[in-house]
């Protein structure tokens, strides 16, 4: 058992790994964060103590961006891993949900942050697609819109459109009417809000709103490392508590430094045709 001085060491060490990584933007897993238990005599900075207590807060993320956008030149920060981690358990869904409509499909990267999977999606999709890509930090917002600007991508699909919204992910019915979304994309978004001291309120209110704002073919990708014994007990919990009956499955990403990933696909249960 960990005394009380040993266990302020951990957490201080803890922290120190945690903004070296943030500093040198690689991509983070929020488990492997937190299996960083070894003591040492390290001091951390108050956005650090920040960001880990109060990953729910608009402030905490502002401070972070801007930090991290002040470092010089612009790097996407990726949260476990980049768009070509996922490429073949996002594009397989927009494929199947194409032949079923003859619109451009309306794809929600929420929380994005400076991630570039909204914009790679947009790029990549061989199907004409409306990506949004929302976060709460206008800071974040505008990093990845200027960024993204400078690169002039081109989509596979000439009628493909992308735009940036500062957005409280909590406020979906605010900004999209009812089934309005085709897919929504959460690249760590609610393992943020889980893990924060007030974020888990949250995060089921963002289930319940998505499924108030996806179509009834429409599905939530959650990418995430919380394992399925966990994660699914959440899920199906917040679901009863909605008035949306839904399908929830799960396959594996695969494995990065040590940490397993997992795809969670919350479907409508009238669209059983898109189950992973």
């Amino acid at each position: 058992m960990y005394t009380s001085g040993s266990c302020h060491y951990l957490i201080a060490h803890a922290r120190r790994v945690f903004k070296m990584l943030l500093l040198n933007r690689f991509a983070v897993s929020l488990r492997h964060f937190q299996k960083l238990t070894k003591p040492r005599r390290w001091h951390h900075t108050s956005l650090t103590n920040e960001l880990i207590e109060n990953m729910d807060k608009k402030a905490t993320w502002d401070r972070f961006y801007a930090e991290n956008g002040s470092k010089g030149k612009f790097k996407n920060f990726e949260w476990f891993f980049g768009f070509h981690a996922v490429q073949e358990f996002i594009l397989p869904v927009i494929q199947t949900m194409s032949h079923f409509h003859s619109h451009p499909l309306h794809i929600l990267d929420m929380g994005c942050g400076t991630s570039a999977l909204g914009p790679c999606v947009y790029k990549h999709s061989p199907c004409a697609v409306n990506v949004t890509c929302a976060d709460i930090s206008p800071v974040a917002i505008r990093l990845l819109e200027e960024h993204t600007n400078t690169l002039s991508l081109q989509s596979q699909n000439p009628s493909s459109v992308l735009s940036f919204i500062e957005m409280d992910c909590t406020q979906l019915r605010g900004q999209f009417e009812s089934r309005s979304l085709d897919l929504i994309l959460d690249k760590g978004t609610t393992d943020a809000l889980v893990r924060s001291n007030e974020g888990r309120v949250k995060a089921g209110q963002i289930i319940r709103q998505c499924l108030q704002v996806l179509r009834t073919s429409g599905s939530l990708l959650q990418f995430s490392d919380e394992d399925p014994d966990a994660r699914l007990v959440w899920l199906e919990r917040e679901i009863r508590e909605t008035d949306q009956a839904a399908d929830v499955g799960v396959q594996e990403v695969g494995e990065l430094r040590g940490v397993s990933y997992f795809c969670y696909q919350i479907t409508p249960r009238v669209a059983s045709h898109l189950k992973l």
